[in-house]
């Protein structure tokens, strides 16, 4: 069983292990309670009941709580199932069961409170409609390494130059209040930042008079979007004058809020340590998810 009461006591020992303080977890409680009880008696069930509501023998994880710090729990410190069962005292397939069916429920959650970033912007109108007091963006690429696939193509497919590894990414749209606005699809480590953030236009529909600040690794989008603000790039024959090197620093230094975002994001070792499942794009579940709590967390400590 998860002892919950200490961790409501311990400030430092819940943000150790659910990567949220307490208040946060009661803030979220509410919304995690309703999108439980909507996801399993109104999505989910496909038949009619055999048992009233509640009816049954109670589970390992009786109460709302439970389930909320317990997918927390696995979020944060990315256990095995086998880690997972030794610490709530269950079984490790329970535990499995579990992690699938609280992930959309706490995605439902965290949507009750407006805290998922978007995973595409359609047009410049939306942008203006989901983000109306935007003046200047933070445009990044972020990649977290996954296990070599057997299948060689695949292989070849998922490898980063960049990384020197078999990686996934995602490109991260974010605000000078370092919330995350667009995350979108996580894709192949081989795809460059620029091309992912052409496919999902996200350059296209963000408005010219918002600024987009980034790095060298989306050149040319500056023809697309003249309001962007982007460090120099020395060559061979052409090295960066000093004045060049001071502005590049200088945008460096703002720039930083973008990797705050991304780092925020990357707390939960599920966003960051080596992807180990075996399930598809549940990756990209956790990216999501990640972000949201981030993004819960901003709107909870401003």
């Amino acid at each position: 069983m998860i002892n919950t009461k200490r961790l409501l006591k311990n400030t430092r020992l819940c943000k150790a292990v659910t990567g949220s303080s307490p208040e946060e977890l009661k803030q979220l409680l509410p919304a995690f309670s309703q999108s439980i009880t909507r996801y399993l008696y109104q999505i989910k069930p496909k038949q009619e009941r055999k048992r009233k509501l509640g009816g049954g023998r109670r589970g390992g994880l009786p109460l709302t709580l439970d389930k909320l710090v317990f997918i927390l729990i696995y979020l944060k410190i990315y256990p095995t199932f086998d880690v997972m069962a030794f610490l709530t005292d269950r079984q490790r397939s329970k535990c499995q069961r579990s992690v699938m069916q609280f992930l959309p429920i706490l995605e439902m959650a965290l949507g009750k409170h407006l805290s998922l970033p978007k995973r595409k912007i359609n047009s410049v109108e939306e942008f203006f409609q989901q983000f109306p007091e935007a003046k200047e963006v933070f445009l990044d690429g972020t990649e977290r390494r996954v296990q070599k696939p057997k299948n060689l193509k695949k292989r070849a497919k998922w490898y980063s130059g960049k990384k020197k590894a078999t990686t996934r990414k995602n490109i991260v749209v974010s605000n000078e209040r370092k919330r995350i606005m667009v995350l979108t699809p996580t894709k192949s480590g081989r795809r460059h930042d620029k091309r992912i953030a052409d496919k999902f236009q996200i350059i296209q529909n963000i408005p010219q008079g918002v600024a987009i600040w980034t790095d060298t690794g989306f050149q040319g989008i500056q023809r697309l979007h003249p309001n962007t603000v982007m460090p120099a790039k020395s060559t061979k024959t052409k090295p960066l004058t000093y004045e060049q090197k001071q502005n590049n620093r200088t945008i460096a230094s703002i720039r930083v809020l973008s990797e705050h975002a991304i780092g925020g994001m990357k707390r939960l070792k599920a966003a960051s340590d080596i992807y180990r499942n075996k399930l598809p794009n549940l990756d990209d579940t956790f990216n999501f998810l990640a972000a949201g709590l981030w993004n819960f967390h901003l709107q909870q400590t401003a």
